[in-house]
């Protein structure tokens, strides 16, 4: 399998990723230990890596200076637009909420080629995500993966009230859902007790769900942690 400065060529993963789908669909788990197999090959070569608690640090403190309005703007030169046109090494992966107001690189106070943002509304986890995800810690070399949440979600709040919705609107409400449930009544705020739970669900259904990212987490290499961004003061304050 061929690599690109240290890492797995991304045609080759998504060759690998493919074939490893369609054999499980085809196999079942009679196959399982051929796939961790190659799972093994395909593990970033990355000779400087961030680490999880490493990442998270950059991540808060950016957010700090985000809300103190002490933003520095970092890697956002036309140095490093040139830089990362060759190359992308993000330190960390986020699946945030689709909402307007939660754009990642602004309230972390990051810049290019820092961050891995896979967006979609009440940050569910889908296969395409866990694909995306899979990659960025695959291919690129991410160790964090965090699932950013929001106070005040719309989508969260739709899902509360279980309403019928038009179009196809109705796929990301039933895939907050099966999180309700689980709900607990700490907050005296029944919709950021949801968020909470919404996060934490989609937080161990992605681990569940992805045996490339569980074995990176099993090695120590990859950490998920859940997170929620407060809209009205642009705090991000990690969720246990």
């Amino acid at each position: 399998m061929s690599r690109i400065n240290g890492f797995v060529g991304r045609r080759d993963f998504l060759k690998l990723a493919s074939v490893l789908s369609i054999a499980v669909t085809a196999f079942g788990p009679s196959i399982w230990s051929k796939e961790q197999a190659a799972i093994a090959d395909i593990h970033p070569d990355n000779s400087n890596p961030v680490n999880p608690n490493e990442a998270i640090k950059r991540l808060l403190d950016g957010n700090q200076r985000f809300v103190h309005q002490k933003r520095q703007y970092p890697d956002q030169s036309l140095e490093r637009l040139q830089l990362v046109a060759k190359a992308q090494y993000p330190f960390a992966s986020i699946l945030g909420c689709a909402d307007s107001r939660v754009p990642a690189e602004i309230i972390f106070d990051r810049g290019l080629g820092d961050l891995f943002v896979v967006r979609v509304a009440g940050n569910v986890v889908s296969d395409t995500i866990i694909g995306s995800l899979e990659y960025s810690t695959s291919v690129l070399g991410s160790q964090l993966i965090m699932i950013l949440g929001h106070r005040q979600c719309g989508a969260v709040a739709e899902a509360i009230k279980s309403e019928p919705l038009p179009g196809r609107i109705g796929l990301i409400t039933e895939g907050i859902k099966p999180s309700l449930a689980r709900a607990k009544l700490t907050t005296g705020d029944t919709i950021q007790d949801a968020v909470i739970a919404n996060i934490q669900y989609q937080a161990e259904k992605l681990q569940e769900s992805s045996t490339i990212l569980a074995k990176f987490i099993s090695e120590g290499k990859l950490k998920i942690v859940g997170a929620c961004y407060d809209i009205e003061t642009g705090k991000v304050t990690v969720i246990s």
